[in-house]
């Protein structure tokens, strides 16, 4: 029962027990599968309760992205304007674009330079596993989560039809309205249960269970699930599929084991512990990595800018509402006649007649309505750049600057000054996406890590035409060794793209050295950051092959580097 690319791969309904027939529940308690379908329902119901105001709070962080910002606010006087200024979503797009500059790429280390090889090799799978999992626009959607909600959610899991049948492990991200982790735990590894959740039609299911599709019951959930104002979709026409994930521990072996059980209208329809009784994944933890952005105490979530700044927000706009209604009021003003003044009110309000006749003018006045303070307007402003500032997203960083500011350079630096809470974020990102890939090595190792690392040796091979395939017997005995044994294997994170003022500092640091002779120019074009970098590098190294091939210098197959991976 493996995941096959971003959703499950479905198999048919496996017969745990008997009808009747008891069997035993993943603590190894003596439990029949009804009774045990039962369990994990009432689990559910009571993280599903206590995630009520959770999903009101990620109700309301979306609204207020979409620039809802009455939401929630009693309607009043149908006539009143309600202005928005859209300063809270500007903020966050404005961070997230610098967090795109930011996204993040696994670079494979080792404790020993035997398996430095064999870490080169890993760095290449991750990245061929990205790649072909659209990372990127799972990166994306988790920024928007991280802003707006708090929190996003990754997932790792494993495809086995990848690369043409031999398997591969992928990183995806998981929408955070349909995912509840224990709300007991700060630690979600220490938490009695993983639920993911999704909607589906009764001809889904009988397309993907037939077995079980006409055994699954209406559930409370489809009517009681929140859907979007935009859609509006029938729930009452769809059944709640849900994916149960259970760690549980085993003091025998000390060592954990996680488990996962579909459920969906009262059915138990899959177990991995048919397939796998000995755990889902051999490293024994769930394969989620939450990443926050502003910490919750006692919890596993977070708190994101719609929640530090949705009260500045509203007060402005009930600021701008108070300027607006007060430039009606003014355009509008109102005549005031008295009936000892003698003038027809209707008369007065014809402007096309140059006379009117009445008996008193002191019985007739006009009502102005009184202007506003005048520091109400800048208080406005002060407190839209309160958001940006607070935020992080400033003038600098949304890429303004004063006018007395002209130097390319100065502005660079500024830049680079003004993005710290945009870096205190990514940094967040950074470590959950380190250990989501720690999670997908220890997934590769399990399934495919030595199919894939001969076809990425392969690749490697003919692209830069080293590494002889006869070495391959080296790498088999090394992974041999790995096999059952923690990975010693640390990753680190670089980012893809280098913002401008890091990448202008940086080579010109490379050139200063080059022309101090202090390094040569071909490891200068190594450590240079350019677009073409790649082709450029591919260039040097053929320039040097067919130099070496002229003077009859160049090694034989397989003598260079240990393990032949150098």
């Amino acid at each position: 029962m493996q995941i096959k690319g971003k959703q499950e791969k479905m198999k048919k309904k496996p017969e745990l027990f008997k009808s009747g027939e008891p069997g035993t529940n993943l603590t190894g308690a003596p439990m029949t599968e009804a009774a045990e379908t039962a369990a994990l329902y009432a689990l559910f119901n009571e993280f599903y309760e206590a995630y009520a105001p959770e999903r009101a709070r990620l109700e309301k962080c979306e609204r207020m992205y979409r620039g809802e910002h009455w939401y929630g606010v009693p309607e009043g006087d149908k006539n009143e304007p309600r202005p928005v200024t859209p300063v809270l979503q500007s903020t966050i797009e404005n961070v997230r674009a610098d967090l795109v500059d930011y996204m993040p790429e696994a670079i494979v280390s080792s404790d020993e330079r035997d398996y430095d090889g064999l870490a080169e090799i890993f760095t290449h799978i991750v990245h061929e596993n990205h790649l072909r999992s659209s990372y990127e626009e799972d990166y994306l959607s988790m920024t928007r989560d991280l802003l707006v909600g708090g929190y996003g959610v990754q997932q790792i899991g494993f495809d086995p039809d990848a690369n043409g049948g031999v398997g591969g492990a992928f990183i995806c991200r998981v929408d955070n309205r349909c995912v509840m982790f224990d709300p007991l735990c700060e630690d979600l590894q220490d938490g009695r249960a993983v639920f993911k959740f999704a909607r589906h039609t009764r001809d889904w299911f009988r397309q993907h269970y037939p077995e079980a599709a006409e055994e699954l019951r209406e559930d409370g959930f489809t009517a009681e699930l929140e859907g979007g104002e935009l859609l509006s979709p029938r729930f009452d026409r769809s059944i709640l599929l849900i994916e149960c994930w259970r760690r549980v521990y085993d003091a025998k072996r000390d060592k954990y084991s996680v488990h996962m059980l579909k459920l969906a209208g009262g059915v138990m329809l899959e177990d991995s512990r048919e397939a796998k009784p000995e755990g889902y994944f051999a490293h024994g933890e769930y394969p989620f990595v939450i990443t926050r952005l502003f910490e919750r105490k006692g919890s596993c979530l977070g708190f994101g800018f719609v929640d530090m700044f949705e009260t500045t927000q509203r007060n402005s706009d009930k600021l701008d509402q108070i300027v607006m209604k007060n430039a009606l009021l003014a355009s509008h003003n109102k005549l005031l006649v008295t009936s000892a003044s003698g003038f027809d009110p209707a008369d007065l309000r014809d402007w096309s007649k140059e006379v009117h006749q009445g008996e008193n003018l002191n019985g007739v006045s006009w009502f102005a309505t009184a202007p506003l303070p005048a520091y109400m307007l800048s208080y406005i402003g002060e407190l839209r750049n309160n958001i940006k500032e607070e935020s992080g997203a400033n003038e600098f960083a949304r890429g303004m600057t004063h006018a007395g500011v002209t130097s390319g350079t100065a502005i660079a630096a500024l830049q680079e000054a003004s993005s710290k809470r945009s870096r205190m974020a990514a940094r967040c990102i950074h470590a959950g996406f380190r250990r989501a890939v720690v999670q997908e090595i220890e997934v590769e190792r399990e399934f495919t890590l030595l199919e894939r690392c001969k076809k990425t040796l392969e690749a490697i091979s003919e692209k830069e035409g080293r590494r002889s395939v006869l070495e391959l017997d080296a790498i088999a005995k090394a992974l041999a060794s790995l096999k059952n044994l923690p990975a010693e294997f640390h990753v680190t994170v670089k980012v893809v793209k280098e913002n401008a003022f890091s990448v202008m500092n940086n080579n010109e640091t490379v050139f200063r050295l080059v022309q101090a002779g202090m390094i040569t120019p071909d490891v200068g074009l190594q450590l240079l950051i350019f677009d073409g970098k790649d082709q450029a590098v591919q260039l040097m190294k053929g320039k040097l092959l067919e130099a070496q091939l002229a003077a009859g210098g160049m090694n034989g197959p397989g003598q260079s580097g240990r393990n032949g991976l150098a």
